[in-house]
């Protein structure tokens, strides 16, 4: 097996880069009920050694919620501002926003929900683009379409805590292999469950690219695909038919996934994601070198040193 990045339990990981050049990365640490904090914190000079620095979400009230999944965290306004999903168990999670005067917390829940609207909204990705306006991208469940299951969403961010406009259709599913499940019972109905979620986005070559993972998360079917477009509102395009999966399934890792986006202190691009174990009892982060061609993106091996993709 492919050694992860940092040892410990560390879910759906998402790397931040710091002014200074160095980073955080947040995480799901399957914290129990009873601490008053939620997300690992890890923080490295270089992306290649990692120190745990403990939970930074206050939780809220258990009438809120008492699952926390996915924070992705962006800097503004001389603040930062975490985005996250809380539901019950797997029910009802609506995407959230918290405060901190540091990268390290503690993070204080604003008071907002995001998605009043969506029966389910999960893994927000905040995106600013080059000319200040920023996004949030999610995923949310989508039951009239050929392909229902969980979609992708973007919608714009008129402050920190505040959409701008309603959200609007991202990415679907068009393949097999992100289904989550086969008939599976959802709504008061069965259906053959299709999943996509994760999603980060850049932008490269005049273009912008949004990296997402399908399928079910539990197994080994878990992977990481593409799409592109030429404006964060879309439309967007999947990757062409028959191109392989940026991430999947190997002899080195099991069901990688939910993945984000940064840059080395070379400007090289690289992919956090997640990957179970051996014994498949705990997901740990990986850092790969990743590639942003015309053509499209190319991934290569975890982070050592400058990436032979960066020199071809």
């Amino acid at each position: 097996m492919m050694p992860p990045a940092y040892d410990g339990y560390f879910a759906d990981p998402f790397v931040l880069r710091l002014a200074d050049g160095s980073y955080v990365a947040y995480g799901g640490s399957g914290a129990p009920a009873e601490q008053p904090r939620v997300f690992e914190a890890l923080s490295s000079p270089d992306l290649l050694a990692w120190t745990r620095e403990g939970p930074v979400l206050d939780r809220l009230d258990p009438q809120v919620g008492d699952e926390y999944w996915a924070p992705e965290v962006a800097e503004a306004d001389g603040a930062f501002w975490m985005y996250y999903s809380v539901g019950h168990g797997i029910d009802g999670h609506h995407i959230r926003v918290a405060r901190a005067d540091t990268a390290l917390g503690p993070f204080v829940d604003q008071g907002v929900n995001l998605t009043p609207n969506e029966t389910f909204a999960i893994d927000p990705h905040p995106f600013c683009d080059s000319d200040g306006q920023r996004y949030l991208f999610f995923a949310r469940d989508v039951l009239d379409s050929g392909r229902p299951g969980t979609h992708l969403a973007v919608a714009l961010l008129g402050s920190m805590t505040h959409l701008a406009s309603e959200p609007r259709m991202a990415l679907e599913p068009n393949a097999d292999w992100q289904i989550y499940q086969r008939e599976r019972s959802m709504y008061g109905t069965t259906r053959d469950w299709h999943t996509l979620e994760g999603p980060s986005v850049l932008r490269r070559h005049g273009r912008y690219w949004l990296t997402y993972s399908g399928g079910a998360w539990t197994g080994a079917g878990y992977a990481v695909s593409w799409a592109v477009a030429d404006h964060p509102l879309g439309p967007w395009h999947h990757a062409p038919a028959g191109a392989p999966p940026l991430l999947h399934s190997t002899g080195d890792l099991i069901g990688p996934g939910h993945n984000s986006l940064t840059v080395t202190q070379h400007g090289e691009d690289v992919i956090a994601f997640h990957a179970w174990n051996r014994a498949r009892t705990a997901r740990q982060m990986h850092l790969h070198h990743i590639a942003f061609r015309p053509d499209g993106p190319r991934v290569d091996g975890p982070i050592r040193g400058p990436s032979p993709l960066q020199r071809t």
